[in-house]
């Protein structure tokens, strides 16, 4: 099935859809009560092929996993792959390679215990030597990798026998466990380079890739991991028009899809056979604001633009409630350690015009680079966002950069950008991705040495008492002087043809937290 066989239905017959939908009467309450609800125990089964439908895949996506940003290669990732370490639905780190560990005194020296007896699909075992060379590809100044910030305090990772290793870090963390399950913190044999053709230990093989319109996985065989691996053929198709995509899961050309447009929520639940899958968690949508170029090197110009967002209009007209309200820091209120005390701020035009014209800036006209690559929805925000901003006298053009390469050509480029997160499974994690100075994921280019700080003082500290005001006062901190404008927390929100079984909401990131192909089994 290419591009051209999903794209089935016009625009009249999508009309037809959403009428015939809507006079089945669905409320926001009964979807409510049928999302996310439990699967029952049944017996899996082995076999069939599995067709997905997504968004979040471009022609320049690779499947170098330093490289993810991407809905879509992450999940290919994880069906060739393995990690580390796993994040389970309640959040606590599991073992996967890494069998166990046991953190030194001080929290400088962690001991990783690699698992016995798993191979890669072109036969070698996987030893200690292939973690470190995976691990290298994420560590270290020269590195390119997307997460080479949060591990900027890997000092040395060294080889104590073939299936032990001993990370030694330049300053203590307790959470290190929770960074390496990252999902770019896949395993590759050592010396491994050949991302055209990834070769890993996960429960599936790759047959075709081509990025930004299919790739088709079939099954290695023998997988590790008891009770997943149980279809024989993957076909991920990528459909970024969510209109498109939606239609498709009703016409069964799909089993499963991601990013279910939550505005229309109601009435795609009322198609027979769909089941959808929610998930609080960390997703957040950014304006991000590049803080080392005019105007927004401006504290003042960048409080003005958080004051004039309508956050609450944001969530109502673009998540149809399906979240909260963002407070312009990264932590959810999920998060044990998220700042419940850090007053909300509001939609209010007098501080947005009082900040305005402190800044000096009143002038200024800035551009809003928006893409729906970014997430559904995203040019509609940027428009909304341009209108509450223009009631305070702040003069915004949006201009709407293309989906296909959006992540490789405007974002972290454009000054001024629509951007996600999915979150992280730590607080300090969060953190060190997204705000460290020189993170090379700093979108907003914010940089703060008594940030940096505190940041690292978190990561040390294990009295919980103290640790959690660290983390409570850097959300202060960004929330009050950062160059991110975080309006809305939105849910996961995943859909399946009732035939599909083990698709499980995660907190973390949707299709079950990037895990979709191993754990999913057919009963058809």
């Amino acid at each position: 099935m290419g591009m051209n066989d999903i794209n089935l239905l016009g625009e009249q017959s999508r009309r037809h859809f959403l009428k015939t939908s809507a006079l089945l009467g669905l409320t926001a309450a009964s979807a409510s009560t049928m999302i996310g609800r439990a699967f029952a125990q049944e017996a899996v089964k082995k076999g069939g092929t599995l067709k997905i439908g997504m968004r979040g895949g471009s022609t320049t996506d690779t499947l170098n996993p330093t490289t993810y940003s991407n809905a879509v290669p992450l999940l290919i990732g994880y069906a060739i792959m393995n990690g580390l370490i796993e994040i389970d639905e309640k959040g606590v780190p599991r073992p996967e390679l890494f069998e166990s560990w046991e953190i030194g005194a001080g929290g400088t020296e962690w001991v990783f215990n690699v698992r016995k007896g798993v191979s890669f699909h072109n036969g070698k075992a996987m030893t200690a030597d292939d973690i470190l060379y995976s691990l290298s590809l994420h560590t270290g100044k020269d590195s390119k990798s997307a997460i080479a910030g949060s591990l900027s305090h890997v000092k040395e990772v060294t080889k104590l026998d073939t299936h032990q290793v001993k990370i030694t870090l330049s300053a203590p963390d307790v959470d290190l466990h929770y960074a390496l399950s990252d999902y770019h913190i896949l395993v590759v044999p050592e010396g491994f380079s050949d991302w055209a053709n990834p070769v890993g230990t996960g429960a599936f093989k790759l047959e075709s890739f081509d990025p930004g319109v299919r790739c088709v996985l079939v099954n290695a065989g023998n997988y590790w991991k008891d009770g997943r691996g149980n279809v024989e053929r993957i076909e991920i198709t990528v459909v970024n028009d969510i209109v498109q995509r939606m239609n498709a899961l009703v016409a069964g050309q799909v089993d499963v899809i991601n990013d279910v447009d939550k505005r229309a929520v109601d009435l795609f639940k009322a198609a027979p056979g769909i089941e959808l899958v929610q998930a609080p968690g960390g997703w957040h949508t950014i304006m991000a604001m590049q803080s080392d170029v005019a105007p927004f090197n401006n504290a003042d110009f960048r409080l003005a633009l958080k004051y004039a967002c309508d956050r609450e209009q944001i969530l109502s007209a673009l998540f149809n409630g399906f979240g909260r309200v963002g407070n312009d820091q990264p932590i959810p209120v999920s998060d044990p350690f998220f700042n419940s005390e850090l007053p909300q701020r509001a939609f209010d035009l007098d501080k947005a015009k009082f900040h305005l014209q402190k800044s000096g800036l009143a002038d200024s006209k800035i551009v809003l680079s928006a893409s729906d690559a970014a997430y559904v929805g995203a040019v509609d925000m940027s428009v909304l966002f341009q209108a509450s901003a223009g009631k305070a006298g702040i003069q915004v053009d949006v201009k709407k950069e293309p989906h296909d390469g959006f992540w490789s050509n405007v974002w972290l480029k454009a000054p001024f950008c629509t951007s996600y997160w999915a979150g992280r499974a730590s607080a300090t994690d969060m953190l060190a991705s997204a705000y460290r100075s020189g993170a090379n994921w700093n979108e907003t280019h914010w940089k703060s040495e008594s940030f940096d700080k505190m940041l690292d003082a978190a990561r040390a500290e294990v009295d919980e008492g103290k640790r959690k005001q660290l983390i409570w006062d850097m959300q202060a901190m960004l929330s009050e002087d950062g160059g991110a404008l975080i309006p809305v927390f939105s849910d996961w929100l995943d859909a399946h043809r009732s035939h599909v079984k083990g698709h499980t909401p995660h907190s973390q990131f949707d299709l079950a937290n990037g895990r979709l192909c191993e754990k999913v089994w057919l009963d058809a």
